[in-house]
């Protein structure tokens, strides 16, 4: 198999500025000096790896081991600071919950509008929509604005226009943790479905039953780097071994 997915030296320094003035004098003073202190943080340092077309690889690590950040690069939502990806194939996202939605929308336009930010037409959309709705089971709810949703309901939107087509490399990020259990081991199904048609996916998750089930290879980060990178079973006890 060919690689789908080649991240080389790949690093992100964030900048902040640590100046808060305590009062009104000292912001007028920062103002007027010019005094800023700003200060680096640096959430990925020099990573590097390769995802082979069709395979499953599950990101784990602690909360600030640049997860998130990896996948938002790779997603091109962050251009990284050093390094490169290079991508095979289209990218379907599902980083954060209700990402490309428009809470005065109904679900249905909803449809239209993060359908046509993933890159799918109109007319491919019009065609699709009953799908999409069916899957997501939200029945009458699809005609109302999605700021009435639950959490659980905008992830089983969110989820069913994701992967009406089978993308060629899927990006999930925690959110298939969220909703009721039924619709959980239906998304997980949809998603050996994908696997099994060839879909390339990385996945984040901080239940390592939901790994060792779904992938093949783990990519271990800590602190902004890879710890471990291999076999499924032997990364995943020596995390939870730590």
């Amino acid at each position: 198999m060919d690689d789908i997915i080649q991240v080389d030296q790949v690093s992100m320094v964030f900048r902040m500025d640590a100046s808060r003035p305590v009062g009104l004098k000292d912001w007028v003073m920062n103002l007027a000096t010019g005094k800023r202190d700003i200060r680096e943080f640096q959430a990925l340092k020099d990573i590097s790896f390769t995802v082979r077309r069709g395979e499953v690889v599950g990101i784990i690590g602690r909360n600030g081991s640049g997860k998130s950040t990896l996948l938002k690069i790779i997603s091109g939502i962050y251009k990284p600071t050093g390094g490169s990806v290079t991508l095979g194939g289209n990218v379907v996202p599902m980083l954060e919950l209700g990402s490309g939605f428009d809470s005065e929308l109904t679900g249905r336009e909803n449809i239209f509008l993060n359908g046509a930010i993933l890159g799918y037409t109109k007319e491919y959309l019009e065609r699709k929509q009953q799908d999409i709705i069916d899957f997501s089971e939200l029945g009458d709810f699809i005609n109302m604005p999605i700021k009435t949703y639950s959490s659980g309901m905008m992830m089983r939107l969110a989820f069913s226009i994701a992967t009406v087509v089978n993308p060629e490399i899927l990006i999930v990020d925690e959110i298939l943790s969220v909703g009721d259990e039924f619709f959980q081991k239906k998304s997980f199904a949809r998603m050996q479905e994908l696997m099994s048609g060839g879909t390339t996916v990385l996945f984040v998750s901080h239940s390592l039953p939901q790994i060792q089930e779904m992938c093949s290879r783990v990519i271990w980060l800590e602190d902004g780097h890879i710890r471990m990178n291999g076999e499924t079973d032997t990364v995943c006890a020596q995390y939870t071994a730590q």
